[in-house]
């Protein structure tokens, strides 16, 4: 058995994490059934994306762009599991199917536990926001330590649960924190995001998705986002390009960049000033926690799943 996964040339931690994942929850899955593909964390429940005349084993998988796939034939799907009720709506199966996102069980490994507070307060943006914005520097005034969503997985995974506090405009940022039980608060620094995922996500745990708006932090975001930046409209006309930040090599990044220095270094930290404010803001908001019986219950209902494909394929 192979594990699908959204593999993205600049890293997602959220989508990365499918590589070991697995591994743990499902030990051996690697040598049973070679014809079946683990289709796990990631929002790919596509026809564009997953391949057609192979049996797919759904374990988690939510629903969130283009066309929800049929997965009437059981000689192709066999659906376990799916993210949340708005997932198992569109895809037509029964709610007793939405059980949550998997990510949350990665707080139960033994390599995440008992770690030690060395964070008070995180911010974790969506991949596209690090790619194209400078919100490491908008972290520093703030006083908030930024954490990078391209880093190695584990690395992001670990420094989430040794903070206090998160505040995330990713989504398994907040996944992630709910798992360990560290309060969270969402942002969007796009007004057209894909609420689905998250409120998917969220109504599975009891919880709600209600993001702080967050201004973009440079002009190159906002080309890439669609966006409005200090009150123009950009499209994707010109193309995007990332702004120039220390790369991360494959290692989460939670340091804070040397400060830029003349005129146009100024002028940038200027622009962003509105970022700052509305970061800062939502750093001292009230931050969320799902009800710990409803994420316990979900996750005893996942290992039962869990149980069953055992069973059933190993």
């Amino acid at each position: 058995m192979k594990a699908y996964y959204w593999e993205s040339h600049h890293g997602n931690f959220g989508d990365d994490l499918n590589l070991w994942l697995w591994d743990a929850l499902l030990p051996g899955f690697r040598d049973v059934h070679p014809e079946v593909l683990l289709v796990g964390v990631g929002t790919v429940l596509n026809p564009v994306l997953l391949p057609v005349g192979q049996k797919k084993l759904v374990i988690g998988s939510g629903y969130g762009y283009g066309t929800p796939p049929d997965v009437t034939d059981a000689a192709e799907w066999d659906v376990r599991a799916v993210r949340g009720p708005l997932t198992a709506a569109k895809l037509g199966i029964s709610t007793d199917k939405a059980i949550t996102d998997p990510a949350v069980m990665i707080a139960d490994m033994p390599e995440f536990q008992n770690l030690p507070k060395i964070h008070k307060k995180t911010f974790i943006p969506h991949w596209e926001s690090a790619e194209f914005g400078m919100w490491n520097a908008v972290c520093e005034p703030v006083g908030l330590t930024y954490l990078d969503p391209r880093g190695e997985a584990k690395s992001v995974i670990r420094h989430i649960a040794q903070s206090e506090l998160i505040i995330a405009e990713s989504m398994h940022g907040a996944i992630l924190a709910d798992a360990f039980r560290v309060p969270w608060v969402a942002v969007s620094s796009s007004r057209s995001i894909n609420n689905f995922k998250w409120n998917d996500w969220a109504k599975s745990v009891g919880t709600t998705y209600e993001p702080r708006y967050v201004p973009v932090s440079t002009r190159a975001e906002a080309v890439a986002k669609r966006s409005r930046f200090w009150g123009i409209n950009f499209d994707r006309q010109e193309p995007a390009r990332p702004a120039a930040q220390d790369t991360h090599g494959g290692e989460v990044m939670t340091h804070t960049p040397p400060s830029q220095s003349g005129l146009r270094g100024m002028a940038k930290q200027f622009l962003a000033a509105p970022s700052v404010l509305a970061l800062w803001q939502a750093s001292r908001a009230e931050p969320r926690l799902s009800p710990v019986e409803v994420l316990e219950e979900r996750k005893e209902k996942f290992r039962t799943m869990l149980e069953g494909i055992r069973r059933d394929y190993f």
